[in-house]
């Protein structure tokens, strides 16, 4: 299977498993306006306008070696900003794949959200997605 078809695939995923959670119907590639002064529009990967929530998947995994994966970490966060920009009284979902490192014994959201929890606002939950189990994880940033 190709990345883009595993993407799409993730995506067709979070859109049951949310909108069922949520009870709300999720549309893709839902276009928002964000930025700080200057606005542009912005597709984020799932959405619903009137529901008020809004979804980015990413599909990544910890690298071979157990490194730390800086450059899917420079992804989460950039998704992290759109979300900032969103207008507040949105609830904004990242949606991953449950990632384990057997080294660390540490899931990828896991790590995220303890090495970069500072760069998560407030209204957005990260939620980690068992694709063996179906199982979800919901991480929420308390800003404690």
């Amino acid at each position: 299977m190709s990345r883009k078809s595993e993407g799409t695939s993730f995506e067709e995923i979070a859109k049951e498993i949310i909108s069922e959670r949520k009870g709300v119907t999720l549309q893709k590639g839902v276009p928002v306006l964000v930025g700080v002064t200057t606005k542009k529009k912005h597709k984020f990967d799932l959405g619903n306008i009137d529901e008020k929530i809004l979804v980015e998947c990413k599909h990544h995994s910890w690298t071979a070696t157990g490194n730390s994966p800086s450059a899917k970490m420079t992804i989460w966060n950039e998704a992290m900003l759109y979300f900032l920009l969103t207008p507040k009284d949105f609830t904004n979902i990242l949606f991953v794949k449950n990632s384990i490192c057997d080294q660390k014994r540490e899931s990828l959201a896991d790590y995220y959200f303890r090495t970069y929890s500072h760069l998560i606002p407030e209204n957005v939950e990260i939620w980690e997605y068992n694709p063996e189990t179906e199982e979800i994880k919901i991480h929420i940033n308390t800003l404690e």
